[in-house]
């Protein structure tokens, strides 16, 4: 799922922005939406696994998704889709982020917001639906690339 590498990565990512920056408001009309799909685990560190779409200038692109955070406990299926800004070029979009997270799931009902931002100045807006059990505030890192 996520090599050593990847986690020292996250790790040095989420501690070298301060997680505020990834709810900046975004300057602009959205220039991309994106789909994603993922499962959560949490018990008191979290990580997740999952894949979306991207969709740029007419175009689809499969992506991966995956990370590692701190806060929240349980266990759930994440669907998100939303409004990309700051998208100049599709190679922006692949590489790590900061992610808030604040939101819950309890069964099949549960909804949350995620703000995402990484260096390229690429900020996601995500309205999130989850199934299972799991309360989560805090903050990750997050690593999307294109299949």
């Amino acid at each position: 799922m996520i090599n050593r590498r990847t986690m020292i990565f996250l790790a040095t990512c989420f501690f070298a922005t301060p997680p505020a920056l990834a709810q900046e408001q975004p300057k602009g009309p959205p220039s991309a939406s994106v789909s994603i799909e993922q499962i959560q685990v949490a018990f008191i560190g979290s990580g997740a696994a999952g894949g979306g779409t991207l969709n740029y200038r007419g175009e689809s692109y499969p992506i991966t998704v995956g990370g590692l955070g701190v806060g929240g406990i349980g266990a759930s299926k994440l669907t998100a889709s939303g409004s990309v800004y700051g998208l100049q070029r599709r190679e922006d979009f692949a590489g790590a982020y900061v992610q808030i997270r604040k939101g819950w799931a309890l069964g099949e009902r549960g909804k949350g917001t995620l703000w995402l931002r990484n260096r390229n100045g690429v900020t996601m807006k995500l309205n999130t639906r989850r199934k299972g059990l799991q309360l989560s505030l805090g903050a990750d890192g997050v690593v999307i690339a294109f299949k």
